[in-house]
């Protein structure tokens, strides 16, 4: 079974930490949420959520981490030295690194966007030095998922769970997220 950490720290944006924690797990994906220094962590909304676990050693033996956006949370992620070093060893080894809205800061900071397609939040895309900034609601080159911000939580889980190998249209459809793209597309 594969197992994906989402990294937080006080700031968080709970839509962007939750939502694929919440798609990864109808999946039965193994998904934990990491709480870099304590196992209470205080969104940027003001929301303590309880983490499955803290950060140590063990954070090696996922298949993927997830960064959220958030404000201070993605800065309080870029600047923990923690972070850039699991970030750049997972891409070392080609393992799956996802992050949302502010969060690919913290990938412009470990260095590994260079001449990779991704998207961020409106404004932090002066920050992805050497990165393909592209205005879409999700992109993926290779092992690399970056999405939006929030209204693109969802979409961004199932383009996680697909790089996982899972196939993400039972889940779409469940929990009726194709229904809203068709309601969307045929508005007036």
């Amino acid at each position: 079974m594969k197992k994906i950490a989402v990294l937080c720290k006080d700031g968080f944006e709970e839509i962007e930490a939750l939502t694929p924690v919440d798609v990864l797990r109808r999946a039965n994906v193994h998904v934990d949420l990491v709480g870099m220094d304590d196992l209470k962590v205080t969104s940027s909304h003001q929301i303590t959520i309880q983490m499955d676990c803290v950060f140590n050693d063990q954070i090696k033996e996922y298949d993927g981490i997830v960064i959220p956006g958030g404000l201070p949370g993605a800065t309080n992620l870029r600047d923990d030295a923690r972070v850039i070093e699991i970030v750049q060893q997972f891409n070392r080894e080609h393992k799956l690194i996802a992050a949302i809205c502010a969060g690919p800061i913290v990938l412009a900071k470990a260095g590994i966007l260079k001449d990779k397609i991704c998207t961020c939040s409106p404004g932090f895309e002066t920050q992805l030095t050497g990165a393909n900034y592209q205005e879409a609601i999700v992109q993926k080159d290779d092992h690399i998922i970056t999405g939006k911000g929030p209204a693109a939580a969802l979409e961004f889980g199932y383009t996680i769970l697909e790089s996982l190998g899972y196939d993400s249209s039972y889940l779409r459809q469940g929990m009726q997220y194709e229904y809203l793209m068709n309601v969307e597309a045929h508005k007036e």
